[in-house]
């Protein structure tokens, strides 16, 4: 069994796709990896839910290219992703930041969630009153009339 799962995955894997280009690594392994780094942190604009380093769309590997010249012309990592945040907004990063008025997107659904619940409650615990309520007991007339009908056959 374990052959054969070797042999399955070594067939797939010239099938599998890299994003980074020979071409665009940089000589300087340190800057290459940092460059790694900034990469998978940055969400490509086409794939939407894919870093700009596994992407093969051109837009990503334009910005592959330009992370790797903000590197060499001595930008931080922080400068980097700054750079790529003022130009395409925080979008572009794969875990946007948790402050200020994205407060308001991350709580936004627990709390509908707990709204929801609340109301879900609410809703079946009035059911189950309104249920209770339309069982009345039977009038005396009515008891007479079921116990002549019980008692003819």
């Amino acid at each position: 069994m374990r052959a054969f799962l070797f042999f399955i995955f070594l067939s797939c894997f010239p099938f599998m796709s890299f994003g980074v280009e020979p071409s665009e690594v940089l000589d300087d392994p340190i800057l290459e990896e940092r460059a790694r780094d900034i990469s998978k942190d940055l969400r490509c604009l086409v794939c939407q839910n894919e870093s700009i380093d596994d992407s093969e769309a051109i837009l990503a590997k334009d910005l592959r290219l330009l992370v790797r010249e903000r590197l060499l012309a001595g930008d931080s990592n922080d400068q980097v992703i700054q750079f790529i945040v003022d130009r395409y907004g925080e979008f572009a990063l794969l875990r946007p930041k948790s402050n200020g008025s994205n407060l308001i997107l991350w709580f936004s659904g627990p709390v509908m969630f707990l709204i929801a619940l609340i109301i879900s409650f609410l809703f079946i615990k009035s059911n189950i009153n309104s249920n209770r309520a339309s069982f009345k007991s039977l009038t005396n007339d009515e008891k007479s009339e079921l116990n002549k009908i019980v008692n003819e056959e």
